[in-house]
């Protein structure tokens, strides 16, 4: 009982320690002993002062050991160690390391997209109900490939704001589109018998107009 101590007392253990030893307070029903440890048990943690150096109760919740009396270093069972802290599962932003009860910093992302146009099959129209999309970025990659990050994408079902689909070149754009189409006719050629028929009546008119000059 008194191994380690400065001081001890043969009912209640040692009351100071050699230097660089922790006083650990054991209980026993209703009384308490003195012990001079190099390091304090599970649950407590060493702190020094100038005259006598105690090992005190980890007072963190769901604390197994501790560093300091506000930082953990180990949690209980179901619970997961970050930044000091206990909690049931790790907070948004961060991920469980691998065989480990300790939440490290994943990956982040960024703020949803506005939801997308309501399409099916590349379609904004022509159907009833479609799908419409929104997504984010991931700004921050995970320090390990192994670790999820959050759904990047998601759709849901939306209403189409038109059920039938117009038509293209309908109305007056169909009619133009026809019009424009039709091939133009091209000016029919003359046969042997015309041309022949307006080389003579030339020839005859020519005769005439001599003849009356000549008189």
């Amino acid at each position: 009982m008194c191994r380690g101590c400065s001081i001890c007392s043969k009912d209640n253990g040692c009351l100071s320690c050699q230097p660089k030893m922790f006083l650990f307070l054991r209980r026993e029903g209703m009384r308490q002993y003195g012990e001079c440890l190099h390091s304090c048990p599970a649950g407590f943690y060493g702190a020094r002062g100038p005259e006598l150096s105690i090992c005190s109760r980890c007072r963190l919740e769901n604390c197994e050991s501790c560093f300091s009396k506000d930082f953990c270093t180990k949690c209980t069972t179901g619970f997961y160690l970050l930044k000091g802290r206990c909690f049931e599962e790790c907070p948004e932003g961060f991920s469980l390391l691998e065989e480990s009860t300790e939440c490290v910093e994943g990956c982040e992302v960024g703020p949803w997209s506005d939801w997308g146009a309501c399409t099916r099959k590349n379609r904004t129209c022509g159907f009833k109900w479609g799908l419409e999309t929104r997504t984010r970025q991931i700004v921050k990659k995970p320090p390990r490939d192994t670790m999820p990050c959050p759904t990047i994408a998601e759709s849901r079902r939306c209403k189409m704001s038109k059920r039938h689909c117009r038509k293209e070149g309908s109305g007056k754009q169909q009619s133009k589109k026809a019009k424009d189409s039709t091939p133009k006719r091209k000016p029919k050629r003359k046969s042997n018998k015309q041309r022949l028929q307006v080389q003579a009546r030339d020839h005859h008119s020519a005769h005439l107009s001599t003849a009356q000059t000549s008189a």
